[in-house]
Formats: C-alpha cells, sequence, structure tokens
C-alpha cells in the first residue's frame, strides 16, 4: 500500500481481446487475463448485452431455500451437464474464496452426516493458494499469507505439493479417521505455477479413495478451458473429484461469480430429506452473473476456445521455454495448460520486473516467489505470444 501510494498506482482504462490500455492511452498485452479469468477476452459487448438484460429483468432474488432466478436455474443444468462428474449438483457462490470455504465446510458436514462427525482435518499442500477466506487462507501452503492473523483454523493441515507419500504419512500419524477432504490444484496457480509431476493427481486421488477421504480439486485457476482442450483437468485426467470449486473462467471474470460441483455421493445426504445445510451467500447464483456465466460459455463453445486453451498450451511452451538459458531466469515451467511461469534467478527481481515488461508493452504479474505469470486470455493469437515473449527477453536484458 505504501508503494502504491508513493509510485501511484497503475490505472486501466479500457480492454479489447488480448490488449488493455492505460489511462494515458498506451497500449499493453495482457499476460495474465486480468487474473486468469478473462478466458474469452477483453471488451465482449455480448456478455455485457446479456447482463443489461438480465438486469432490466430482475436483477436477482435469493437462492434460499426454494426460490431461484430463472436464468441460475439454466445456468445450474447447463454447468451440470459439462461436470467432471455425472449427475454432480451446483451450488453457487460469489466468488473463488467463497467455493473453497463452502467445500470446506460441506465436507465437514457430510462426513458428520455419515456418523464420521471426528473426521474434520482439511489438507492442502505446500505452495498451494485457496483464496483469501478463512479457511482457504489456512489450507494454503503459502505461509506469509498466515502472517500476523494467529491460528486461523486449528483443523488444517499441509503436505508436500509434488510428493504423494507425503499425504499417506500424514494419513498414518493423524488416522484417516480424523480427515475429512484433500484439497488439491491440478496446477499450482498463484504460488507459482508448479505443473504436477507425471502420475501424481492420479496417485493422490487414488490414495483419498483408499482411506475414505474426500478428493476436492481446486480448479478456480484451470476450470472452464485453461487446462487445455477440456473443461476441466478433472475431467482431462479422469479424477472423479468428490468436489470441484470454481470461479473465475466460469464469468471469465464480467461479473464475480464461483460454484462448487458436488458429486452425487456427497449430495445424496442433503437431498434424501430431513437435512438442512445452514450456508448460503447473498449473492451466490446472482442472476446479472448467471446471464454473463451463459452468454461467456456461449462464446468459448461457438468459438472452440477449449482448442484454442490447447493451442496456447504448446505455443506458450514452445516461446518461452528458451528463456530458461537467459541467465537472469532459473527456470521455465510450462507445457500443461494456458500459462507459463518464469522463475527469475533473484527472487527480489519480480517485482520491479512487473514495471520493467510495461516498458515493452505487457501488463504481467509476479506469482510465488520470484516467478512472472502468464496466462493469457484464450484469445490471443501465437503471433501475439511470440510478441510477448520477446518482450519478456528484452525485458531481462
Amino acid at each position: 500500500m505504501g508503494a502504491v501510494q508513493q509510485d501511484g498506482a497503475f490505472v486501466v482504462s479500457r480492454g479489447e481481446g488480448a490488449y488493455i490500455w492505460d489511462d494515458q492511452g498506451s497500449r499493453y498485452l495482457d499476460a495474465t487475463a486480468g487474473l486468469w479469468f478473462t478466458n474469452v477476452g477483453h471488451g465482449r459487448k455480448e456478455i455485457a448485452d446479456a447482463v443489461a438484460t438480465q438486469l432490466s429483468t430482475i436483477a436477482h432474488f435469493s437462492n434460499f431455500g426454494d426460490f431461484v432466478p430463472e436464468t441460475t436455474a439454466a445456468l445450474a443444468e447447463r454447468l451440470a451437464a459439462i461436470a467432471p462428474v455425472p449427475g454432480s449438483k451446483i451450488f453457487f457462490t460469489s466468488g473463488g474464496s467463497d467455493s473453497v470455504d463452502t467445500a470446506a465446510k460441506l465436507a465437514r458436514r457430510y462426513w458428520h452426516e455419515m456418523g464420521k462427525p471426528g473426521k474434520r482435518i482439511v489438507v492442502g499442500r505446500q505452495k498451494a493458494y485457496h483464496g483469501m477466506h478463512v479457511a482457504g487462507t489456512a489450507l494454503a501452503g503459502i505461509p506469509v499469507n498466515r502472517e500476523g492473523y494467529g491460528e486461523l483454523m486449528a483443523d488444517a493441515r499441509t503436505v508436500a505439493w509434488d510428493d504423494a507419500k507425503s499425504l499417506l504419512e500424514l494419513i498414518e500419524k493423524e488416522g484417516a479417521d480424523s480427515i475429512a477432504a484433500f484439497f488439491c490444484e491440478p496446477i499450482i496457480g498463484a504460488g507459482g505455477i508448479y505443473l504436477p509431476p507425471e502420475g501424481y493427481l492420479r496417485e493422490v486421488r487414488e490414495i483419498c479413495r483408499d482411506h475414505d477421504i474426500l478428493f476436492v480439486v481446486d480448479e478456480v485457476v484451470t476450470g472452464f478451458g485453461r487446462i487445455g482442450g477440456s473443461w476441466f483437468a478433472s475431467t482431462r485426467f479422469d479424477l472423479q473429484p468428490d468436489m470441484v470449486t470454481t470461479a473465475k473462467g466460469l464469468t471469465s471474470g464480467y461479473v464475480p461469480m464461483g460454484a462448487v460441483f458436488i458429486a452425487p455421493n456427497v449430495a445424496e445426504p442433503f437431498f434424501a430429506g430431513g437435512v438442512w445445510w445452514r450456508h448460503g451467500y447473498t449473492y451466490g447464483g446472482h442472476a446479472g452473473a448467471a446471464a454473463a456465466a451463459m452468454a461467456n460459455l456461449d462464446i468459448i463453445e461457438r468459438e472452440n476456445l477449449l482448442d484454442d486453451a490447447a493451442r496456447l498450451e504448446r505455443t506458450l511452451h514452445e516461446q518461452f521455454a528458451p528463456l530458461a538459458e537467459h541467465p537472469r531466469v532459473q527456470e521455465v515451467r510450462s507445457g500443461l495448460g494456458a500459462v507459463a511461469a518464469v522463475q527469475l534467478a533473484d527472487p527480489a527481481e519480480a517485482l520491479p520486473f512487473v514495471k520493467t515488461l510495461r516498458k515493452f508493452g505487457i501488463s504481467g504479474r509476479a506469482a510465488g516467489v520470484g516467478a512472472m505469470q502468464f496466462s493469457p486470455s484464450f484469445v490471443m493469437t501465437d503471433a501475439q505470444v511470440a510478441e510477448m515473449a520477446a518482450g519478456v527477453l528484452s525485458a531481462l536484458g
């Protein structure tokens, strides 16, 4: 906050496609799609018009009890049709952090209803990011995000991000009868863009299944196409998750919205009758946001943007991998999903490097410890990716 007050804000005035403009009229390639979310690109009037039409009909109405806006109900049906697990129920939230906390509460409540109230521990991974609410902050493996708050959540544990055996060791230590759920990002996002080791996702899924632990896949970043070629990483890798947390690409960030996909086995106790789950958000399933999501999904399907995300997976890797040879670069992480990370050899250079990139027409962002994040909208062309990589190389000097 002090740095922004001293140096001033970078004011974004408009966007179109893969570009944004600042308030001085300078144009930049948007390297991060806002914050992982503008999958269909900026300036989609179709989405704005859909929201305006909805707001002029009915902006929103509570989703509590048996109430539901018509557009929200239609979106739930549409999402259920593309869910990684057939028959999933959709619980709407206001964003990714809401989705994670919803999944954490539901995991505990599920085991309570199953006669195992002692299963309360939720497990995350080192480097992982699960939003900014209490449960997500406690779950995440980014210690600096927890500094100064004391113990946020007693029943949260962290295991190694890249070793399934560390999850087994925790189960042996705590006992499977005390662990409710394991939360897993298919690609660690804000923690620095770390790709899963070969076979890791399937291995931890099997460990959870063998020990009666819910497997929650956090697809706030990878969902709705960013994994490349599929709607979800859970589908691409056939993970059969018990829950999937989503947000960002659901509306491409045009209006805040999130959703939790809940597999039939977890939903069943609450639909059998007699059980109230007293949880929800005033703006969960907001009708205007649902209209944005419907228009966003229309664009993704009509323009085959899932295929473009797969193209970007290849192009980002081809263009950015060679940067690993530069002496100021420790490594490049790419080759899975429409993402890439350039890890600087000196982590202290990351924040200043963000401003350096702007001199070369690139709006970027630091992630993790010393990494530069690249997660463009799916409409970015191969030529624009090459231009972006060339700009990074020039900025490195």
